[in-house]
């Protein structure tokens, strides 16, 4: 079992920063994705961005250029660079955990984005 805990959300005003954090632990294979996803208010929910463990990474098309996502395998932990946020980055947003075949999520961290 794998265990997730995320941090870093909070209130920020258009055109600011915040920066996520999300902490595995548990057992844990040296193959594995991290990530990020989110749900807005009435919204499914929606892919941020990833990582492997060996590095590759893939966002969404909305968040290109302004989030960068890292992970420090040493730590078992991922991070979510957000800069640039705009009001419709208001979200809940989740930690995304994938290990041979199964997904777990972190129990989500409120971002919004407000003046």
């Amino acid at each position: 079992q794998v265990q997730l805990v995320e941090s870093g959300g909070g209130l920020v005003q258009p055109g600011g920063s915040l920066r996520l954090s999300c902490a595995a632990s548990g057992t844990i294979f040296t193959a594995n994705t991290m990530g990020w996803y989110r749900q807005a208010p009435g919204k499914q929910r929606e892919l941020v961005a990833t990582i492997t463990s060996y590095g590759f990474t893939n966002y969404a098309d909305s968040v290109k250029g302004r989030f960068t996502i890292s992970r420090d395998n040493a730590k078992n932990t991922v991070y979510l660079q957000m800069n640039s946020l705009k009001p419709a980055d208001t979200a809940v947003y989740y930690c995304y955990w994938l290990q041979v075949g199964v997904e777990k999520w972190g129990q989500g961290t409120q971002v919004t984005v407000s003046s």
